[in-house]
């Protein structure tokens, strides 16, 4: 019909007005401090210049901050000494007083309200490694505290991801084979990474899903790499031909209680 809107146009409209109603009853608030801000999902100004976003110079493999830019693909001391199994990390944050507050409330506050954000700055934040992924993983978590937990925040930000860029996600090709202590009561690297060993593995009929692939793991918080080094074990025995790790934020300290 000449002069109509296509439907596409009308159901865009709808939204934008079912948005604005929301915006209305519910203004979207800062996921720090709880001001009012212009979007949900969004910091206010005061809380995005406390954020240290980890996009400066840093170690080409784990991704730790540098304090100023060697040039090159440096490596850390770490990454030299005892190369990791993951073939590259990156976080879009530090972890810290100003980060600690939104995260934890992803992770145990029920705050899934904080995904679409969370998700957006991963994606900024990992772009480079979402555009060489064939498939995203989630960190996944042992049945128990999965039922305790009720929701794996790691999967939950896996499947936001996924849905935003396109990318296949699978939830069942990397499961938790025991449960484990928190690392959170870990107080050294080398007790992190014995508390991880053999606490992942590849199903043996899913092992087609990672075989010959690129795979990006997703994690919330990463510390000292331990878990993700023995995710990456696992897929790469069952097949992975690279295994990136994004997070949402990443630990400078190893008695971080997360």
């Amino acid at each position: 019909m000449g002069g109509g809107l296509e439907s596409g146009q009308v159901q865009s409209r709808i939204r934008r007005a079912g948005r604005a109603a929301l915006d209305l009853l519910f203004p979207p608030l800062c996921i720090a401090c709880r001001a009012q801000v212009a979007e949900p999902g969004a910091l206010c100004a005061t809380c995005w210049q406390s954020i240290q976003f980890l996009d400066g110079p840093m170690c080409d493999c784990c991704g730790l901050p540098f304090e100023f830019d060697p040039g090159g693909e440096t490596l850390c001391a770490g990454c030299h000494a005892r190369p990791p199994a993951y073939d590259k990390a990156r976080a879009v944050m530090r972890y810290d007083e100003h980060s600690r507050g939104p995260i934890l409330a992803l992770k145990h506050g029920d705050r899934l309200d904080l995904t679409p954000g969370f998700t957006r700055w991963l994606d900024r934040g990992g772009r480079a490694l979402l555009d060489e992924a064939d498939v995203i993983l989630p960190v996944p978590l042992h049945p128990t505290r999965l039922w305790a937990r009720r929701y794996n925040q790691s999967a939950e930000l896996a499947r936001a991801l996924a849905r935003l860029t396109g990318k296949r996600c699978d939830f069942l090709c990397l499961t938790r084979a025991r449960a484990t202590p928190s690392q959170g009561a870990m107080r050294s690297a080398k007790a992190r990474r014995r508390n991880m060993l053999g606490a992942f593995r590849v199903p043996r009929h899913r092992a087609d899903a990672v075989a010959g692939r690129i795979v990006l793991l997703i994690d919330d918080v990463m510390t000292t790499g331990a878990t993700a080094e023995a995710c990456a074990r696992a897929l790469k025995r069952a097949g992975a031909t690279k295994v990136f790790v994004l997070a949402l934020a990443r630990s400078l300290a190893l008695n971080s209680s997360v």
